[in-house]
């Protein structure tokens, strides 16, 4: 079992291995497939699967991008309790100070929190960004060194915060990569999109107007966030996630010459993803078959795929798919739950394009000598 388990993980490496030598293959083979005119670029699936990318780790500022951020840290705190959407959040002096696109935030004006998250991602007010940093960890200072140990966290290396707002500040910056490591994480908190996907509403019961700041959510089929971004050191940035068909991909377009460029860049990359590639559930086409358990207390165990068979493929390639189911004929007792005992397999065109482990669905003990011994007993009695 121990030697099972060991091969097993050594060629989960070799395919792992494979993957990411096609990937990188496939990424370069891609890189003159899209009409991209912005400098840097990046096109993800919710997997981290990279689809497309050009200069996707050239440093840069990010500009509101990296409100990203600073919302991925409120939905956390949302999740474990620190945080509450009844929270009253309260501007400060230096919270009502900042410049940029804002809802002029007065000192001591109070919002719940629902309201200072709305206005960060429709309105990508830097003023609700700060006043939500204190209250979140006393001070911007200390909220943006959370930043940069979250980020760090998720092993974005060549990112930098400085503030929380992405307002022009010497040593911060990002990567399109980057971004797109923290868009999927932030996407992994589903009631962000209630946010990212509003269009208009209002704040102070009515008197002021927001309205979303990607104009992709009302021009592109399927747009669920996340966040535009422009100063002038930046240049127009947009991490653009959109939805189809249970497939979610992710566009970071970094360094846009205007807003209409960046948006034909974020467009024709979904474009390219969505036109191209599928994500689909295989399963095995016949029921998995028990595996026989030598000196068991039960005969058999049954099997059971470990996760899904969920897959990211090229639409070309679903014509040629072939389907291997792969058990041990028995396996010695005992038997824990989730040894493994086995794998599903795909191929497309004899390449390897998904393995899922299959393993017991169940414990099953190893015959003690008083088991043998009765079994032995039990059979003689019926022969007489």
């Amino acid at each position: 079992m121990v030697f099972r388990r060991i091969l097993a993980f050594v060629l989960c490496l070799l395919t792992a291995a494979s993957f990411f030598t096609a990937f990188a293959a496939e990424t370069e083979e891609n890189a003159e497939a899209v009409p991209v005119a912005a400098p840097s670029a990046i096109l993800v699936h919710t997997s981290g699967r990279v689809l497309y990318e050009k200069n996707a780790d050239e440093r840069r500022p990010p500009a509101s991008v990296t409100k990203i951020m600073t919302l991925l840290l409120v939905m956390e705190g949302l999740e474990n309790g620190s945080l509450s959407y009844d929270d009253i959040v309260t501007g400060s002096a230096h919270a009502a100070s900042m410049g940029g696109s804002q809802i002029w935030l007065k000192e001591g004006e109070s919002f719940t929190l629902r309201e200072m998250v709305k206005c960060v991602a429709v309105a990508s007010a830097n003023d609700c960004a700060v006043a939500l940093a204190e209250h979140m960890a006393g001070s911007e200072e200390a909220f943006v060194a959370m930043m940069n140990k979250r980020a760090a966290e998720l092993g974005m290396k060549d990112t930098s915060f400085v503030n929380c707002t992405g307002l022009e500040a010497e040593g911060h910056y990002t990567t399109a990569r980057d971004i797109s490591v923290m868009s999927r994480e932030l996407l992994k908190h589903r009631e962000i999109t209630e946010f990212t996907t509003i269009w208009m509403d209002t704040i102070r019961d009515g008197a002021f107007g927001l309205t979303n700041t990607n104009r992709m959510i009302k021009t592109y089929s399927g747009m669920i966030g996340l966040k535009t971004g422009y100063i002038k050191q930046a240049g127009y940035c947009l991490s653009g996630a959109a939805e189809r068909d249970g497939m979610t991909l992710i566009a970071v377009v970094m360094g846009g010459e205007s807003s209409n460029s960046r948006n034909q860049d974020v467009a024709a990359l979904l474009n390219y993803g969505f036109a191209n590639y599928t994500q689909t559930n295989l399963t095995a086409d016949q029921p998995l078959m028990p595996v026989r358990v030598e000196l068991g207390k039960r005969d058999f165990v049954a099997v059971t795929p470990e996760g899904d068979g969920e897959v990211l493929i090229r639409k070309s390639l679903l014509a040629g798919i072939e389907k291997r189911v792969e058990l041990v004929e028995s396996v010695p007792a005992p038997v824990s739950q989730g040894d493994e005992l086995g794998s599903f397999k795909v191929y497309s065109d004899g390449e390897l394009i998904l393995s899922v482990p299959l393993t017991a669905a169940e414990d099953v003990e190893k015959m003690t000598v008083g088991d043998v011994w009765g079994l032995i007993l039990s059979s003689a009695f019926m022969r007489g």
